[in-house]
Parts: C-alpha cells; structure tokens; sequence
C-alpha cells in the first residue's frame, strides 16, 4: 500500500486522470446499461415508441463523447506521456478513441443517430410479400433451401431484396453524413477512421484479404465447379440458366447443401436450447443465468437476426435469437452464447472500461469457434446424440459441408469488405454495379439480364455496422489459431475434438482469453493466449490444405 501510495503522489497526472475516471463513469456506466437495456427491449418488440426511446437514450449518450472540453483534457492526458500504469494508460488509449470519433458537430450526429434508427426500425419490421403473402425471415430461407421451383425461387429472391429499395436513399445519406463527420475529424472518410480508432490498420487488413484471395480462389473455382453440377441437377437446368436464387441463401454467404448430409435431420426433435445450455455447462462455462434473461424465439414485430448484447458489465448478458429446431439455429445460438460466455468470464474487478472483449473481432472468433462444432460428427456424437456409426458414417460429408462453408464465406466477405471500403470513398458512384462486379468477381455468381436494383442496401450489415463485416474473417482465423492451439496443447489423448465436458478448456478460455477483457489489446492477447501473432495459416491448414 505505501509503495502505490508514493506512486500516486509522485505521479500528479495520473492523478488528475483517475479523477477523470470517476468523472466520466459517473456520467457513462448507467447511461450505457439504460441504453443497452432499451435497444434489447426495442428489438424484441418491435414498437415504434420502443425504438424511439431507444434513439433518445442513444444520442444521450453519443453526447458524451463529443464534448469538446473532455477531449482536450483526454488529449493532453495521451500527450503528455505521464500515464504509464498499465491499466489507466489502456483505459486512456480507448476513452479517447471513442471521444476522438465523436468530436464532431452535435447536430450532425443527432442526424446520424436519428436516421439510423429509422434504417434499423425499417429492417426490424418489414415483413417480405410474396404473391399476397407476408415472409419472415426464416420462411424465405426456408424456400430459397428447400423449394425445386425455379419461378418461386426468383420471385423469392427478388422480394428479399424489395427492402434495399426501400432504404437506399436512407443508406447513402448515412454514408455521406458519416464520411463528413470523419473528415471534419481530419481523416478521408468514415471507413479508414473506424479502423484506426479500432486499432487496426487498413494496410494490414488489405494485405490479409489479398493473401486470402489469393490463397481461396483456385480452391474455390473447383468447389463453384461442384456446386454448380450438383444445383444443375437439383434444378433440372443448364449451367447457363444458374441464377443467384438457385444457390439457396439470399446472399451466397452460406453454402449450398451438396453433400450427403442432412445435418437438419439431427435437430427436428431436439431442444435446442437445452442442448446449449448443457454443452457449455459441461466444459465450465455455466450460461443458465444468461438464458434466462435471453430472448430466444419468433414473435410478431421481433428483430428476425440474432445479436448477443452485454446489458451492464457486469454480469447482465443477453441473446436475441428466433430458434426453430435446425441446424442453421443450433449454429447461431451456439454462436450467440460463445460471445455471452465471453462476456461473462471476463474478470469482474477490471475497471469498467476494461470490461469488454479486446476487439470485436476476439469475440467474433469464440462464437465461431462453437458455432463450427454443430458440424462436426464428434460434437453431434457428444452433445446431440447420434451414434458412433453415424458419426462415423457422415464424417466426410461434415468435413466437405464445413470446408464449403467457410470457402463459401470467405469469398462473400472478399465482396463485403471491397464493396464497402470502395462505398465510403465514393458514395456517389453506381453502387448497384459496382456490387454485382465484386459478386461476380470474388463468388463467380452471375447478375441477372438487366437488373440494376440496390441490393447491397438489403444487406443489414451495409446499413447499419459499418467498417464491421471484416471483422468476421479475422475471427474464422483466429478461430482456427485458437482451436489448433487447445487441441494442441489443451487435451490429452483420449479427449474428444468436440471439447464436450472438458473443463481444461474452459479454464484455458477463461484465464487466458476472457479473464483479461481489453486490459489487452488485440495483438497482445492472441500473442499472450497463442504464443504468436494472428495468422492465416491454422486457417488455411483446417480449411483449405486438409
């Protein structure tokens, strides 16, 4: 106690600053957990007022961020170079990015704000009409999966994308509000500002996805090859007549179902949520108290995606989901818990701003990390049941299915990431074109005759979380880094690949991964909990040298 006491008082700018602390928590934390709260109760509503109330809470708190006196005061904390205690120096290095990218003109981030809600609302209630008829979500998956129809295939596809018409405009002008927000702050536009206020670099994200181009795209012409026979046949068409609403996915960005497995089968009469609960509880990471405040299945008005959401920080982590008893579900829950136990775990004596993952894209990689084991035998074994001999049985299927998958995926962020890197350096050039370019370039999937429809604005994640969607390719690396480091070092022998009820990997994930929150930043915990730096190569190993 008397050696940090002399600390302190040998060190009057650390002082200064943990009295800023204090200060700005007391205006923060409730507001965020009020924030957070209404947005949760906002998407499984549904009403209007809800949302509302949610945008009001949310430009509160926005606010905050762009006092321009706080930030003076951040700025000369950074400058000054006296904050050296680990903990303060991390907690200064984020509180001022989330100030430095709000130190804009108040009005314009109220527009920001209000016009994103009012995208968000429109996404979160519009109900697809097919032939009369109002579409969820899961029932337009379910026809784009299992119909053989190809005129109700097209009519299907074409009414999912009715809602980038119907946003556009509001699309473009967040585009344009945002960049003029970023340049005001002195950067080129609102995607290379996110990345550097995120701590990223937009050199070293340009050189990966290359490298993954690279590496993907023969992989890929020959599983397209694959996919194509097998759709030709489905479809009884040629392959000149394979459209985008023939692939089974509004987007391509999962996989067509080509193998000799019906991975749905498994799940018809099982309680997904049951299963969940108890998968995670059996390698240590209890979630029932997270369950039970979750919101899990379909309702009228609800939010049709699934989002996982830490209420407080301090234990109140929920899921938003709309489960049905199917595989796609079982992944996505699976996904939607990987996050919570995340959140869950991270030591709870960290200060406030500490308590969080260390990079979206650390989060991005647990979820996947599970949500990859609904497709592997030895997990359908331990956890859903199926005998050894089926297991056995459908082994090479599962591996092909989840090889296809991820090939599949890596190319459709390859256009994410492109489209949306060129969208917020030009907003004003032809966007639908430039979309169909990159989906025929990166996917091989071929623009229907004439169309010149805003279909990248039916895309959410376009809309709503920019500068985000390249953060799910970096976590499918460090997915595999993670994997092919507990399997490597984590279990023994005898223990199976599905990590089912074992606590040695629940206790490596919760000492050396989530305990730490973002008293590390990205680089330092990958090196910290893998012993190397982020890397393509587990990746490549799992997924396309196997």
């Amino acid at each position: 106690m008397l050696n940090s006491y002399i600390i302190l008082k040998g060190n009057p700018v650390e002082e200064k600053f943990r009295e800023f602390l204090k200060y700005y928590e007391s205006k923060v934390v409730e507001l965020s957990r009020e924030n957070s709260l209404s947005y949760f109760n906002a998407s499984i509503s549904g009403k209007p007022e809800d949302y509302q109330r949610s945008s009001e809470l949310q430009l509160k708190l926005s606010r905050i961020f762009t006092n321009k006196e706080d930030f003076a005061k951040l700025k000369s904390f950074k400058e000054s170079g006296e904050i050296v205690e680990p903990l303060l120096k991390r907690q200064l290095e984020l509180i001022y990015n989330s100030y430095a990218e709000n130190q804009y003109e108040e009005k314009l981030l109220e527009e920001i704000i209000t016009l994103s809600t009012k995208v968000e609302e429109a996404f979160a209630t519009y109900r697809v009409d097919v032939g009369g008829k109002s579409l969820t979500d899961n029932q337009i998956d379910e026809i784009l999966s299992e119909s053989t129809n190809s005129v109700e295939l097209e009519e299907t596809w074409k009414a999912s994308k009715q809602i980038g018409a119907l946003v556009e405009k509001d699309v473009i002008e967040l585009v344009k509000k945002r960049n003029l927000a970023a340049t005001q702050l002195g950067y080129k536009n609102y995607h290379e500002m996110s990345l550097l206020l995120s701590e990223q670099s937009a050199e070293e994200i340009e050189i990966l996805f290359d490298e993954l181009d690279e590496l993907t795209r023969n992989a890929f012409v020959k599983l397209k090859s694959e996919i194509d026979s097998f759709l030709c046949q489905k479809y009884s068409i040629t392959p000149e007549q394979l459209m985008p609403w023939h692939y089974q996915d509004k987007f391509f960005q999962h996989g067509p179902k080509i193998y000799s497995v019906e991975l749905d089968s498994y799940f018809k009469e099982k309680d997904i949520e049951q299963l969940t609960k108890e998968y995670f509880d059996g390698i240590g990471l209890n979630i029932d108290n997270l369950i039970s405040k979750s919101d899990l299945y379909e309702k009228e008005g609800k939010y049709q995606h699934a989002y996982c959401t830490d209420i407080d920080r301090c234990g109140d982590v929920r899921v938003v989901c709309n489960i049905k008893p199917t595989h796609r579900w079982m992944s996505t829950i699976v996904h939607e818990f990987g996050h919570a136990a995340y959140d869950k775990f991270i030591n709870p004596t960290l200060p406030w701003s500490l308590h969080s993952h260390a990079h979206i894209f650390t989060t991005e990689a647990i979820a996947m990390l599970f949500g990859r084991f609904t497709s592997i035998p030895a997990w359908l074994k331990d956890v859903v049941g199926i005998s050894h001999g089926e297991a056995e049985k459908i082994s090479s299927a599962c591996f092909n299915s989840l090889r296809l998958e991820q090939l599949v995926f890596t190319r459709w962020v390859q256009v994410m990431y492109r489209f949306e890197k060129s969208m917020y350096e030009n907003p004003d050039q032809d966007l639908n074109a430039l979309w169909w370019k990159l989906v025929e370039r990166y996917q091989l999937i071929k623009k229907p005759a004439g169309r010149n429809n805003a279909d990248w604005a039916s895309k959410i994640h376009v809309a709503l979380y920019p500068a985000y969607y390249h953060n799910y390719m970096l976590g499918e690396l460090l997915a595999s880094q993670l994997y092919g480091f507990i399997t490597k070092n984590i279990l023994k022998p005898d223990d199976s690949a599905s990590f089912s009820n074992n606590k040695n990997v629940g206790e490596f994930l919760k000492t050396e991964f989530f305990s730490p929150g973002a008293s590390l930043n990205w680089r330092e915990l990958i090196q910290s909990s893998t012993k190397e730096p982020l890397s393509a190569k587990h990746y490549a190993s799992q997924f396309i040298d196997s």
